[in-house]
């Protein structure tokens, strides 16, 4: 019997058709990252393109599911969760992919305009775990919503557009910083010093902040928004400018965002590959994963639990004991990043058990910190039917741990999912510089996350 060659990257192991499909699906994501800065915009990114495909919002259908149907549902503008019905009934439950949506960020305070010294300045507060010195000198852009008293809301994106101003954090010049570079690194940049330059012309015959006088009158003009519309407002400040192929190969792609819209986008394109799955396909998009999955759009919130017992009813299917069922009967993969080896750093890691460029989808059977700690620590049982399934259709991945052992740890939304008794593990694409403003994947390892998703929702 003829033995299957072993590669050791997924680069190696495509002919040229499928070095094209890398880099033409490489190039999709490139483009879809560089407008889906927030969660906003990667919801309505995300709802152009399955209903594009056919999807229809759920809140449209009456009577009962069918196999192939192909639904929708949003969630308070950032939660996104979209179904294919499997040839199976809903009690045996669904394949799902769950990633958030959610980033690393600098949010506006909600009173964050100010005037110093003849600057005005708008007053910020970090979101999620940063190193608050990345985020300073560098051109930033401003996304979000305001909306007013009214009822009505206007969208702002201000730093895109070639043509478009852009705003920033100053930093203290090298020649007067001997002071700041004496300290350790969570505190050489302040967080209450992450304040955002945004104008310096002031307004004639003005006396008091004429600065910020001109600036509001910018903003009237612009946007017909007051002072007090930002009590109201959700404005992040993100790095400008569209995500990037990096490397001299072109092998790999720098953006905001990575961590874990690379997962989130890879996931939808796969549900929107299905026909009519033998189980009901799923992908659920969440929000606030970076400061622990809490509110009413994080994946703590009951939201999805409510959307499911919302399916079953329109099969006439009311009864708790059958609700739970279902849990009981998912399979899920939480798609969420791990830790790319860094040749620079590489004492952090386990060479043995880290991910790699270029070697595939990256599984996490744990992550947590030192002792396992807020981990979900996947059942072998489960581990072995995903193994199989990316066996049949030729996946390379590979397994990691989230750094050396008592170096460091995180989490993702898997334990959370995994709390209504179904079989989840953390499957995702390996990152550099995760968190920081400009993050770093590899275009074979995204392809390659891409087909796993696909085999897993068709296989299990």
């Amino acid at each position: 019997m003829e033995q299957k060659k072993v590669f050791k990257t997924v680069w190696e192991k495509y002919d040229e058709y499928g070095l094209n499909c890398i880099t033409n699906f490489g190039e999709d994501y490139r483009q879809f990252l560089s407008v889906a800065k927030t969660e906003r915009e990667f919801v309505t990114e995300s709802i152009k393109l399955v209903e594009d495909r056919g999807f229809v919002n759920l809140d449209s259908v009456k009577g009962a599911l069918k196999p192939g149907q192909k639904i929708y549902a949003v969630n308070k503008n950032k939660n996104l969760a979209v179904f294919v019905i499997g040839e199976k009934p809903l009690t045996e439950g669904m394949n799902i992919l769950g990633a958030h949506i959610d980033s690393p960020r600098i949010d506006l305070k909600q009173k964050p305009i100010y005037e110093k010294n003849g600057l005005v300045l708008f007053d910020t507060h970090y979101y999620g775990g940063i190193k608050k010195y990345q985020w300073v000198a560098r051109p930033m852009a401003l996304h979000g919503v305001v909306c007013r008293k009214d009822g009505t809301s206007v969208n702002i994106v201000v730093g895109e557009n070639p043509n478009d101003p852009v705003v920033g954090i100053s930093d203290l010049l090298i020649h007067l910083a001997g002071k700041q570079m004496s300290k350790p690194g969570s505190t050489v940049v302040e967080g209450e010093d992450l304040n955002l330059l945004v104008g310096s012309t002031p307004k004639k015959d003005c006396e008091k902040d004429p600065v910020k006088a001109y600036l509001l009158d910018l903003l009237k003009e612009k946007y017909d928004i007051e002072e007090e519309d930002f009590v109201s407002a959700e404005i992040e400040i993100v790095p400008a400018g569209p995500a990037r192929d990096y490397g001299l190969d072109r092998s790999m792609i720098m953006g905001y965002g990575h961590d874990d819209r690379v997962c989130a986008y890879t996931s939808l394109r796969a549900i929107l590959d299905m026909k009519t799955p033998m189980h009901t396909s799923c992908v659920i998009l969440t929000d606030k994963e970076e400061i622990g999955s809490v509110g009413a759009t994080g994946a703590h919130s009951r939201w999805f639990e409510m959307l499911c017992a919302k399916l079953l009813n329109l099969n006439g299917i009311t009864s708790i004991v059958e609700l739970n069922e279902m849990y009981s009967n998912c399979s899920m993969l939480s798609s969420d990043v791990s830790a790319a080896f860094d040749p620079n750093y590489a004492e952090v890691n386990d060479p043995n058990n880290c991910a790699y460029f270029g070697k595939g989808v990256v599984f996490n059977k744990y992550t947590g910190a030192r002792g396992k700690s807020g981990s979900n620590d996947a059942n072998p049982e489960f581990i072995a039917k995903i193994r199989k399934a990316l066996a049949e259709d030729d996946i390379m991945y590979q397994t990691s741990e989230l750094g050396a052992v008592d170096v460091g740890g995180g989490g993702t939304i898997a334990y959370i999912l995994a709390q209504l008794n179904m079989d989840v593990i953390d499957a995702g694409i390996a990152v550099q510089n995760m968190h920081a403003p400009c993050e770093i994947v590899s275009k074979a390892d995204v392809y390659e996350a891409y087909r796993a998703y696909v085999s897993f929702l068709k296989r299990l």
